[in-house]
């Protein structure tokens, strides 16, 4: 449930219902707009039976929260969320774009590429240091080694870094070298992980599973938040459908789906839905048109010998093409990029 105070009701006033709602053994989450404080309520509200809230001094009104996702509701909070990373504020007023290699493949291939994505105007750097693939037998990274190249790139070139980790051993080995921690597609309801990357309270991407509903992911994204750890964006990657003209199908109204249920920044990721480079750069403009907060690009030095992903890597001169196009589509969302 969430409770609307009435507009500019003062700090005792909210505190004195505050105080109540944790008596009680519930949970609260505060959220302060420029006139009206909202506060939301986690927990079993049978125990606010008798309690009398909604005749309390400047509430203006009780709410249910009908959904089972709570902290991630935008009705708990409104207001946009804004990630600050190193660099940059993921959020509503920049388009962020994180760009690099699928793969980490050595320290010479992504300082190539994490300088030529900054030149190109790319903010964040992704390397994967830890591949999940669906072959055994395939690349998969080289872990805490890739992790070290990602903190020399950032230390070289001042981008924000941001690296998948697949299990609680790579969390604990990630926290010490980048700036944000993805969860991939197939690790997006490993609740276990999720919790452990809940309690790092570094930023979290989120990427959407193969098959997840929307209200599947946002609930996988609250498992995060309810550890403590409200720093979350959540990526679209495409879902699995009976199409196969692409690697996946890319749900660009899961944009303005999320924009109404939830106030968690949004990424779109052209490269893994399609697996096809000549697609990334129309669909990452239309990801920005339909009001995407970001965007994820895959580069890499030389594609056709790329361990991972080539087909869907953009060569740095594509890179650069691409960021130069996207320019007036995010001056016409209002965007800095």
């Amino acid at each position: 449930m969430i409770i609307i105070m009435k507009p500019r009701a003062c700090e005792a006033s909210v505190q004195k219902v505050t105080n109540l709602i944790e008596s009680k053994g519930l949970v609260v989450h505060l959220s302060k707009g420029d006139q009206v404080t909202i506060i939301g309520v986690v927990g079993d509200k049978a125990k606010l039976a008798g309690s009398n809230i909604e005749i309390s001094d400047e509430v203006d009104k009780v709410v249910s929260v009908t959904e089972s996702y709570k902290v991630a509701n935008r009705k708990f909070h409104p207001e946009p969320t804004e990630i600050a990373l190193q660099n940059t504020v993921l959020g509503p007023h920049t388009l962020t774009v994180m760009s690099g290699p699928c793969a980490i493949e050595s320290r010479e291939q992504l300082l190539e590429t994490a300088f030529a994505v900054k030149k190109a105007g790319a903010t964040v750097l992704r390397g994967g240091a830890y591949k999940p693939r669906t072959s055994p037998y395939s690349f998969q990274g080289l872990e805490t080694e890739g992790l070290k190249y990602m903190k020399e790139a950032r230390e070289a070139t001042g981008l924000s870094v941001i690296c998948e980790v697949t299990s609680a051993h790579a969390i604990e080995e990630a926290v010490r070298y980048v700036d944000m921690l993805q969860i991939g597609a197939r690790n997006m309801q490993n609740f276990e992980l999720l919790k452990e990357a809940g309690k790092t309270r570094l930023p979290i991407l989120l990427k959407r599973g193969l098959s997840a509903t929307i209200d599947e992911w946002l609930n996988a994204a609250e498992y995060i938040m309810s550890e403590g750890n409200e720093n979350v964006a959540l990526c679209e990657r495409g879902i699995r459908t009976y199409e196969t003209s692409t690697r996946n199908t890319l749900d660009l109204s899961a944009v303005p789906v999320l924009r109404e249920k939830t106030h968690l920044p949004i990424i779109v990721d052209p490269s893994h839905a399609t697996g096809v480079r000549a697609y990334v750069e129309p669909l990452a403009k239309a990801a920005v048109a339909a009001g995407a907060d970001g965007l994820m690009i895959e580069t890499h030095p030389c594609p056709e010998k790329a361990l991972s992903d080539g087909p869907q890597s953009l060569t740095f001169d594509q890179f650069e093409t691409l960021m130069g196009d996207l320019k007036p589509y995010a001056q016409l969302s209002g965007r800095t990029l």
